[in-house]
């Protein structure tokens, strides 16, 4: 089989193929080809448009810092968060004016010939990347940028300026966690001295009394009740506790415990220390909890320490006593940070077995 090299057909398919190379259709010069003040108006332009971008960038910032989250503003019959709509017309804007400038040189200033290229192997020897290389200069030099310089430089700093924007977003993300912060926000619960233990179900305080040997109550602080909506649910998240009594002389307690549990009855953060699961799976007879996601076991009859399962780290126990009115409360918040671990808490305090 012989090979028409000029047409890359085979000759024998000639006749598959009866229709002629048209060929390049006759080349239209545009209006900035021909006229050089076109081309200088479309080069102000493009640089325009780029050099927007800095601009609207810098009162993305100025929006995001300055305007409160709380304002809002009528707009069409409704109302509408005047910080979000600022931070999207913004950085909508910027990056809508980055894609016009492009746009707008590719069209009116870059070289505008047609080329035409035969199929080739998908390989390409040294030959063939030399010349892409030429190629490539050739097109950097048709792209204008030696003569119109400003435009390289627009471009560049209107994409470098747009990484600000995104910078400043991730503030979003939350405040930095200092250990201080962590002090205010996670690792602390409702739990101080001297709040009453409450009935999760119907919200009723709880005297000694009200609980029987080898029962368990899911319970919350008292002071939860007040809350509501959000700060409610972020509160009641960290603060939930499973309250059991049992034979004091079937447990063990030790010596710095020894004066959290009032006649057997102690009370635990209801909340995993694996992945933050709530826990109320209680077998009476091994004094064990079952947490139903991924069986972690924590032994509340040895002050919560894990004895099956992923959790790294003993249950929080909070300690009680009885008030003036005989109701079970509070001697302060928890003394470790409740839920699943976080690298950046300290865990020296967590009890082990056999700690005193």
């Amino acid at each position: 089989m012989s090979i028409d090299h000029d047409s890359l057909v085979p000759v024998e398919d000639a006749a598959a193929h009866p229709v002629p190379n048209p060929g390049l259709e006759q080349h239209v010069p545009r209006y900035t080809d021909d006229d050089s003040a076109a081309a200088k108006r479309a080069y102000r332009q493009v640089v325009a448009l780029f050099g927007l971008v800095p601009l609207l960038a810098i009162a993305f910032v100025v929006a995001y810092f300055a305007v409160p989250q709380d304002l809002w503003v009528p707009i069409l019959g409704t109302v509408w968060p005047l910080n979000t709509l600022l931070l999207g017309l913004t950085g909508g804007l910027a990056v809508l004016l980055v894609g016009l400038g492009a746009v707008h040189w590719a069209r009116q200033l870059m070289s505008d010939h047609e080329v035409v290229e035969e199929r080739h192997s998908a390989a390409s020897d040294a030959a063939t990347r030399a010349a892409f290389v030429e190629k490539l200069n050739a097109g950097i030099a048709d792209a204008g940028v030696s003569r119109r310089g400003m435009i390289l430089g627009s471009l560049g700093g209107a994409l470098g300026i747009l990484a600000v924007p995104a910078i400043v977003s991730l503030a979003d993300m939350g405040p930095w966690p200092t250990a201080d912060l962590r002090a205010e926000t996670i690792e602390k619960t409702l739990w101080t001295e001297g709040v009453v233990l409450c009935n999760d179900v119907n919200e009723r305080p709880l005297r000694p009394e009200d609980l029987e040997i080898g029962q368990l109550v899911n319970g919350e602080p008292e002071n939860l009740f007040d809350l509501e909506g959000a700060e409610y649910l972020r509160a009641k998240a960290k603060s939930a506790i499973v309250i059991v009594r049992m034979d004091p002389n079937t447990i063990k307690i030790p010596e710095s415990r020894r004066d959290w549990h009032v006649g057997g009855i102690l009370a635990y953060s209801k909340i995993c220390t694996h992945v933050g699961c709530p826990i109320s799976l209680w077998e009476q007879q091994t004094h064990h909890l079952l947490c139903p996601c991924h069986q972690s076991t924590f032994d509340l009859g040895n002050s919560g320490v894990v004895v099956f399962g992923p959790a790294a780290r003993s249950l929080p126990q909070l300690p009680l006593k009885v008030n003036a009115e005989g109701y079970l409360v509070a001697q302060s918040d928890f003394t470790v940070p409740v839920g699943p671990s976080f690298f950046e808490r300290d865990s020296r305090n967590d009890y082990k077995d056999g700690d005193r």
